[in-house]
């Protein structure tokens, strides 16, 4: 019988092996950025190490939880923000800044449309540029708040990006980037948002509980002047976290606060960073409540809503929750109609791992109508996409 080394047995390519090192290639090996001190310099340290190995993804597993997870949420509240004097250099200037802002903007937009897997790379870019400036450059007080503010920007897009690609791990370790970037840039409320979004990931992991205790502190710690539009924002990630817990009567009253919340909002108030929230992201997440606490006819008319309205990205993921709500409420046509609009946008432009997995789960429901020619047909199509999609 052949040896089986330990990284045979953990499926880590041999490649990983050999340039981590003993033991940085293990799976659970230290995430960057959870023990160096919250300061200027950990925040510079932490991004500079995810620009020579966020591209890592430790086999696609969340590798942080549990008290860790809870020691980084209760870190973030309570870490000062820290502005050490300017580093040796040349000097960034304000065209400069805006000139990689407006990049930021543009390469957002672009993922609504196209979709993470296929900007990853160019997001990891402009995240070196700003390390990079920010351990080597000259710049003002407000220009170095501008640039953790931009890393704290890039590094969540970056992990956003890993996760829709499927890159679960690395994109973890990027949002810890993003958490530490904007406390020392001493925006709390972006600070806030990332923990919430960090919530997704770990619930789709299993640990619902911990995605509520997130949440639970980015809202108790989040800045007391918060727009009505970031609070809606919170609320909501609050009411689908308790939905996923199985708390649907809290998920219910968090989901009221949510949609309350934007009714008092007013279209100029809300952050460039989330520009991308509104309407379809509220309906969206109603349908997956009321799905979960079966409510299947009124579920199924708010997913509707939702993905009529939704970026191309988005109406590829949602098309499967769609699917599966149809699916419950006996609609077998329309629920392939509606998972089919997703696979023919996974055929064209839009590239989302997400997507695809929603739509795999849906396949895997269908299994009981397996003769049906409209169900091959479908499970067909779906299995010719690239696993990248």
């Amino acid at each position: 019988m052949c040896p089986v080394s330990s990284d045979d047995l953990l499926r880590v390519p041999y490649e990983q092996v050999r340039t981590e090192g003993w033991p940085r290639w293990l799976p659970v090996w230290e995430v960057a950025g959870l023990t160096v001190p919250w300061t200027e310099a950990g925040t510079v340290e932490t991004l500079s190490e995810l620009v020579g190995s966020g591209r890592m993804d430790r086999r696609g597993f969340l590798t942080i939880s549990g008290a860790a997870l809870a020691g980084l949420a209760a870190s973030w509240a309570e870490a000062p923000s820290a502005f050490a004097s300017a580093l040796n250099g040349d000097q960034v200037t304000d065209t400069m800044v805006s000139t990689i802002e407006q990049r930021i903007s543009t390469l957002r937009t672009l993922d609504d449309q196209l979709g993470g897997a296929r900007l990853l790379e160019q997001a990891r870019g402009d995240l070196a540029l700003i390390t990079g400036l920010l351990g080597a450059g000259r710049y003002t007080d407000r220009g170095r708040a501008r640039l953790y503010a931009l890393a704290a920007r890039v590094s969540h897009l970056t992990g956003w990006m890993a996760y829709d690609a499927g890159l679960r791990s690395a994109g973890q370790r990027y949002y810890v980037g993003a958490l530490r970037s904007a406390r020392t840039a001493g925006d709390d409320a972006f600070g806030a948002f990332v923990l919430a979004e960090m919530g997704v990931q770990v619930s789709e992991a299993g640990r619902t509980a911990e995605r509520v205790d997130l949440i639970s502190t980015a809202i108790g710690n989040a800045p007391r002047t918060l727009s009505p539009c970031i609070q809606s924002f919170l609320y909501l990630h609050k009411a689908e976290a308790l939905s996923r817990d199985g708390d649907h009567g809290k998920a219910g009253t968090a989901l009221s606060r949510a949609a309350s919340l934007w009714e008092r909002h007013m279209a100029e108030e809300g952050p460039d960073w989330l520009g991308w929230f509104g309407e379809a992201q509220l309906k969206s997440t109603e349908g997956k409540v009321l799905l979960r606490s079966g409510q299947v006819e009124r579920a199924t008319g708010f997913l509707e809503a939702s993905l009529r309205s939704a970026a191309p990205r988005d109406k590829a993921v949602r098309s499967g929750r769609l699917a599966e709500a149809r699916l419950a409420g006996g609609d077998l046509e329309g629920a392939l109609d509606a998972a089919s609009y997703g696979v023919g946008l996974l055929e064209g432009s839009v590239s989302s791992v997400r997507a695809l997995d929603r739509l795999k789960e849906f396949a895997a429901r269908l299994e009981p109508c397996r003769s049906v020619p409209a169900v091959r047909e479908f499970r067909e199509r779906l299995q010719v996409l690239p696993v990248a999609a």
